[in-house]
């Protein structure tokens, strides 16, 4: 301790004395002394107002279910909440029927404060439309259509590429020669799967006839069923479909049969008869879409995604299916995403035996969205469109 420091501790000693003496002779006692008071923190800023989240909505055709078309849109609406969280919103309206019900359904959307609308079915289309110029500042998303406005485009996915690779199976896996498909609607998108199934088949098998049965409609299980009943009935041994439900690879597991699942793994509802299922994966198209609008970076355009973006894909092949044909569809599938494989190569002969598309010549998608016809081996006739 300092020589000041003793002399400061002194003073305050002597004085602390003459001040509690004065304090007795009062009658007071000495109460400790307070604590003194916090000074008032500095009032915090206002916290800024968390930004409301981006509602985005989707219309779908069919029920969600556990398997098919919708199935898989509304496994890409739950990878939409899973990688943005609280900073979206979702909602989905099932079983709209096309036509009127969905222009109903799409503007009630819309008046709802959805910044972008999904419509997952090819008859939603022109009421998407109508209501898109209803709407400026509502984002319009429609699968698989052709028409765009400056607030509504177009996304699609290359479903023929899983068809040629099915076709491929099918061939080998017939043993009547003759295979079947149950078509939903007489669109572009449904003949070229049709087409790819059978052009896959016949790369295996020159001589494969493909049978069609068309339902009208995307989503009828027993509709469905009966139509595979019917191909069966005609000879056809394996069967494929572009409709919503799993009743056609169950129809052929009931009968001994092969066929696929489509849009989802549909293996467990058959696993005798399953082959193999073309699967639709749209997670990865919402989430840039999403993107797209909270960023501002949206615009109209047409996106169409195949195997080598990881839109589609033939995945869970059957152990029954050889180890070479295996190996053939590997083979492709690797070509396919180094964007080396065109299932439509010329030449590609229609049913009439007239040219379509000259030798070595590869489609366009002008060529594709076009398509018309049968490739030859398809028997019957197309019915009027939808």
């Amino acid at each position: 301790m300092t020589v000041m420091s003793k002399r400061n501790l002194l003073k305050w000693a002597a004085l602390s004395s003459v001040a509690a003496a004065a304090l007795v002779g009062c009658g007071k006692k000495e109460e400790p002394a307070a604590p003194a008071a916090s000074p008032e923190p500095a009032s915090a800023p206002a916290a800024a107002a968390a930004p409301e989240p981006l509602k985005a909505a989707w219309v779908y055709v069919g029920p969600v279910g556990d398997a098919g078309w919708t199935f898989a849109h509304d496994q890409g609406r739950k990878e939409v909440e899973a990688e943005f969280g609280d900073k979206v919103k979702t909602t989905f309206v099932e079983k709209v029927p096309e036509g009127a019900d969905a222009e109903r359904v799409i503007r009630d959307l819309a008046t709802q404060g959805n910044k972008i609308i999904f419509a997952t079915s090819f008859g939603y289309m022109e009421p998407m439309l109508k209501v898109a110029s209803e709407f400026p500042d509502v984002k319009f998303e429609h699968a698989t259509g052709y028409k765009t406005a400056p607030n509504m485009r177009i996304y699609d996915a290359k479903f023929f590429e899983d068809a040629y690779l099915a076709g491929i199976i099918a061939g080998t896996m017939s043993k009547t020669g003759t295979i079947g498909f149950v078509g939903s609607f007489p669109i572009p998108e449904v003949l070229r799967n049709i087409n790819a199934y059978t052009l896959g088949a016949q790369s295996v098998n020159p001589k494969i006839k493909t049978k069609v049965v068309w339902v009208s409609t995307w989503f009828d299980p027993p509709k469905e069923g009966e139509a595979a009943q019917s191909l069966i009935n005609g000879g056809a041994d394996v069967l494929l479909q572009n409709t919503d439900s799993s009743a056609v690879l169950q129809t052929a597991e009931k009968n001994g049969k092969y066929a696929f699942g489509w849009d989802s793994d549909m293996s467990a509802f058959a696993p005798k008869a399953h082959l193999g299922s073309a699967v639709a994966l749209w997670g990865g198209y919402y989430k840039k879409a999403i993107k797209e609008v909270m960023d501002g970076t949206w615009k109209t355009e047409r996106t169409v995604w195949g195997v080598k973006e990881g839109q589609n894909d033939l995945i869970k092949i059957a152990d029954v299916v050889p180890e070479d044909t295996r190996k053939k569809i590997d083979e492709i599938k690797v070509k396919m995403k180094a964007g080396d494989f065109e299932v439509f190569t010329g030449p590609v002969v229609d049913a009439s035996g007239k040219e379509r598309l000259a030798a070595g010549a590869k489609a366009d998608q002008d060529w594709k969205d076009k398509i018309d016809f049968y490739v030859k081996g398809v028997e019957g006739k197309i019915p009027s469109g939808k």
